[in-house]
């Protein structure tokens, strides 16, 4: 298993091919978030940032679109549907901010790392959720605390 002691950092002088998913799940432990792999999750994240933006901007337009609608029920219909997009974009600001972090965590040289233990968070984890900060074990030791205790 990699540990924690020396950061690869992404050559900016070329930009060799992403790789697939199925190539960083066939790369060893020994080349964990070597520069390949470093590229393939920067790029994923900023197609996400590109995304959120885009929901955003959407939304905006969206709830600029005033329509006047006499019946009730319809305009609480209408309200609803405008509440539950906020709540969606809520969501999503929040997950911008998570990208964002990760983006920098990228350059700094710092990302797939668990903040809480410095172990190697994962490939499979990060694939699915490449915002994630912790490793499974940490945040199974996080979630259990918070169950027992409370946030």
């Amino acid at each position: 298993m990699a540990t924690k002691t020396s950061k690869s950092t992404p050559t900016a002088s070329s930009e060799p091919a992403l790789l697939t998913e199925a190539q960083i799940l066939k790369m060893s432990d020994k080349d964990y978030m070597n520069a390949a792999q470093l590229a393939f999750f920067k790029a994923r994240l900023q197609q996400l940032e590109i995304d959120l933006l885009k929901n955003a901007g959407e939304t905006t337009e969206h709830l600029r679109e005033t329509v006047l609608v006499p019946d009730p029920a319809d305009r609480a219909t209408i309200e609803e549907e405008h509440a539950l997009e906020l709540r969606t974009r809520d969501r999503e600001r929040k997950l911008l901010k998570k990208v964002q972090q990760s983006i920098a965590a990228i350059d700094a040289g710092e990302y797939g790392w668990c903040e809480e233990t410095g172990e190697p968070i994962g490939i499979p984890r990060l694939l699915a959720r490449p915002t994630a900060t912790l490793s499974l074990e940490a945040q199974q030791r996080r979630e259990l605390k918070q169950k027992l205790y409370g946030d």
